[in-house]
């Protein structure tokens, strides 16, 4: 009886066997013919007992499954590539347990190619705005084609862009460990019929220069993202509210970038969100140190004052970017607004008064209160014009404080040159 089991066992494992090469040579019929999800079905089929099989059986099913799924995913069907990943990397992981390597080459190339497939479907997902989707796409890249490191850099913009920070800082975090530099050398010529400039590989663009067909070569030097992931790492557990961490990133940021002004601005914000106005006075002091004639940076000095309800502050920091950049209007707009914003604030206290003698005194006190501090943001908006007369958002702004001010013939002055 004994021997009669063994003698099943071994018919049934051979039934298997032979079922296993039928359905690997209908796959890749399949394949040949163009028909993956046929091959897909077929290797599915034998799924369940491919495990039982050689190393060299099960190299080639995962090589096979691989493809199937692979074209699946060039056809558009974005679950198998992930699916396609898995089965080449199993492929390779099979052969490399055996020490038999048949199919690897050939699957390394088909992971290369792979790899591109994701990179160009997430360029499609990301000018779609499918932003999370991209990002999965080239972190996917990076796993099957792990000296691309460049795809996790551009995973994690992709995931910033959607709002999915968590997964950002995830890839960023990853690019931080891995040491991720990101400097390259880029290579540019003139395209002489067109006139674009166009990169190129070296090699190519000095045979190109060579033939006459391009000129104006140039090597540029992009530079080292380093303190770009550090310094988003900080931002991004500010945003997530983990202050804390938050702290710590901007000391490991502002380390590998000691002069970027904006980290010690982020920086400035996380403390006085925290509740430390000494220590968000203290940044922003420093802040104005570090680049006393950098406008933007006295407009961005602005903008967190005006944020946080620092109204004095917020304009001496406009006027001075005004003053550095006299045709700067968005210190303009923001310096105007900061006097309408505060005569709108007179308007519930107005509309509360009653209709006593003292209130009404009261109510014209207010009224004229307001209406100085109106005429004050269209002076400042009157000189932005000076250097600007054709800005829209500056005529806009100035058309409607004339219009709250009831001021007729400026209003229409300034309707005459929106063109209405």
């Amino acid at each position: 009886m004994k021997t009669k089991l063994i003698l099943l066992a071994a018919l049934f494992l051979g039934v298997v066997g032979f079922a296993q090469k039928s359905e690997i040579k209908d796959a890749e019929k399949a394949l040949k013919n163009g028909d993956s999800d046929a091959a897909k079905t077929a290797l599915e089929s034998v799924q369940g007992s491919i495990g039982g099989a050689d190393e060299r059986m099960q190299a080639q099913y995962y090589n096979l499954l691989g493809q199937s799924y692979a074209d699946l995913a060039a056809k558009g069907d974005n679950a198998s590539f992930s699916k396609a990943a898995d089965a080449f990397m199993k492929a390779i992981e099979v052969e490399e347990t055996s020490g038999k390597t048949k199919y690897t080459d050939e699957v390394q190339q088909r992971l290369r190619a792979l790899a591109a497939d994701l990179v160009n479907s997430a360029v499609d997902d990301n000018s779609a705005k499918n932003f999370d989707q991209a990002a999965d796409k080239l972190a996917l890249g990076y796993k099957v084609s792990p000296q691309d490191t460049v795809y996790l850099y551009y995973a994690a913009s992709s995931a910033v862009n959607g709002g999915n920070y968590e997964k950002a800082l995830g890839y960023y975090e990853q690019l931080k460990e891995i040491g991720f530099d990101g400097s390259s050398m880029v290579y540019k010529a003139t395209n002489v019929e067109t006139g674009q400039e166009e990169e190129m590989d070296k090699a190519q663009r000095d045979i190109m220069v060579k033939s006459g067909t391009y000129a104006n070569p140039v090597d540029e030097k992009r530079p080292s993202k380093k303190a770009e992931i550090v310094k988003n790492i900080a931002l991004i557990y500010s945003q997530l509210g983990r202050n804390e961490e938050a702290l710590a990133a901007y000391a490991d940021a502002r380390a590998n970038n000691p002069d970027d002004v904006n980290l010690v601005l982020n920086e400035a914000n996380l403390h006085y969100q925290m509740g430390d106005k000494d220590q968000f006075k203290a940044l922003m002091a420093e802040a104005a140190e570090m680049a006393p004639d950098n406008a933007d940076l006295h407009y961005n000095i602005g903008v967190i004052n005006m944020e946080q309800d620092n109204i004095e502050e917020a304009r001496a920091a406009y006027r001075r970017a005004i003053e550095i950049d006299p045709g700067y209007v968005n210190a303009q707009l923001n310096l105007s607004t900061t006097y309408v914003n505060e005569g709108n604030g007179l308007i519930d206290d107005m509309n509360a008064l009653g209709t006593s003698r003292a209130d009404i005194a009261k109510y014209d006190e207010l009224k004229q209160k307001k209406d100085d501090l109106f005429t004050q943001g269209a002076q400042i908006l009157e000189d932005a014009l000076k250097n600007n007369p054709d800005n829209q958002g500056v005529l806009t702004q100035l058309k409607n404080i004339y219009g709250a001010l009831g001021d007729n013939e400026n209003f229409m002055r300034i309707k005459k040159l929106l063109g209405e």
